[in-house]
């Protein structure tokens, strides 16, 4: 039997690894191991919970204003711990966290295999976005396999000197996250967030601005667009759910807490931010996952960065670059806020981030990887 760890430390790890956990707990030759190093404590504990997982490992590495140094001593400090107490054949990291380097480094001393999940996105410039496109190459010199969830994201390795052999297009485990969520379930989410003061009447504004890159000017300039956006479009609802970290929360509220149409929350869980992207008319997002997940329900996405290693997104058509420009944010949102929301819909069915069946591709290739698990 293979003795499988998942490393995952923040919501979006949790959602694009929660597809890739439930399909190889079906396969009796593997066995699977859950470690949380609890980047983002409660959002990942709950977005597994969603999916009925529970993590087996759970690290509890974060401290108040802690450096990008000190949050990778104690991951690395942690896990190394944790591999020293069991045996791991091969290790599951997913996307551009301070956990996957992290997760990756301890694997590979430990001679396990380390499998990433999403490799290949690349912005080509090392602060934007910032830490996470050093991480991203820096793990791809030591993985097992690379799943690229894009031909674009498999090109990408090839010419860093991948062997091909390594290299999967699978898509995108974010689609089969989506799928994942019942009718039912979103429903429920649908009278929650009725409850709460949200109308969903096509003129739904969704929000979200929280990267490391946007901190300091950069979140005054999107702050300032989002006010005057506000009062522009006063029958339009702004939904804005509000990263805790201080350089964000406190500044969000500030500049945005007395319009009577900006509704900011605490950060949702997984099934209430797809409800809401299911209904809304505009996302402006500093986001990564939300550039994929948005254009399987048609919306057009303003994606507030400089740079983004999502250009299929941009190519085909549904999100747009504006960075934190105050004047290209508000001229980009004028056109879309300007019409009715069925002028502004794009076809969902080519979202080019995937079809939803990443994760058995990848289960399929972990379960059948050439190295020989010890015994059971």
């Amino acid at each position: 039997m293979k003795n499988i760890l998942v490393i995952l430390g923040t919501r979006p790890e949790a959602i694009k690894l929660a597809p890739v956990i439930l399909e190889l707990n079906k396969r009796p030759e593997c066995k699977v191991w859950v470690c949380n190093t609890e980047q983002q404590k409660e959002l990942s504990n709950q977005t597994l919970a969603a999916f009925g997982i529970k993590s087996d490992f759970n690290l509890d590495v974060m401290r108040p204003n802690q450096s990008l140094g000190g949050v990778q001593a104690r991951i690395l400090t942690a896990l190394e711990e944790l591999f020293s107490q069991h045996h791991f054949d091969a290790t599951i990291v997913q996307g551009d966290t301070m956990t996957v380097l992290c997760g990756a480094l301890v694997s590979y001393y430990h001679h396990a295999e380390v499998f990433h999940v999403e490799a290949g996105l690349r912005s080509y410039d090392l602060f934007e976005p910032f830490p996470e496109e050093a991480i991203r190459q820096m793990t791809a010199r030591i993985a097992t396999a690379h799943f690229a969830p894009t031909p674009k994201a498999a090109k990408a390795l090839t010419l860093e000197n991948i062997a091909p052999e390594k290299i999967f297009v699978t898509g995108n485990t974010v689609i089969d996250a989506l799928y994942a969520l019942s009718p039912q379930v979103l429903a429920g989410e649908h009278s929650l967030l009725a409850k709460r003061g949200i109308r969903f009447d096509d003129k739904l504004v969704l929000v979200t601005v929280h990267r490391r890159e946007n901190h300091g000017e950069r979140l005054e300039h999107i702050l300032r667009a989002l006010g005057k956006l506000a009062q522009e479009f006063a029958d339009h609802q702004f939904i804005l759910p509000v990263h805790p970290n201080p350089n964000v929360h406190n500044k969000v509220f500030e500049r945005l807490g007395n319009f009577a149409n900006v509704i900011l929350t605490e950060p949702l869980d997984y099934p209430a931010l797809v409800c809401l992207m299911q209904n809304t008319k505009l996302v402006l997002t500093d986001s990564g996952g939300i550039q994929e997940e948005a254009p399987s329900f048609g919306n057009p996405v303003l994606v507030m960065r400089y740079e983004t290693e999502r250009m299929e997104g941009v190519e085909a058509g549904f999100a747009k670059l504006v960075g934190a420009d105050e004047a290209e944010i508000l001229r980009q949102a004028r056109l879309i806020l300007q019409q009715d929301k069925a002028a502004t819909r794009k076809d969902g069915t080519l979202n080019p981030f995937g079809d939803g069946q990443a994760a058995v591709k990848i289960a399929q290739i972990i379960t059948l990887s050439g190295r020989k698990a010890d015994a059971a």
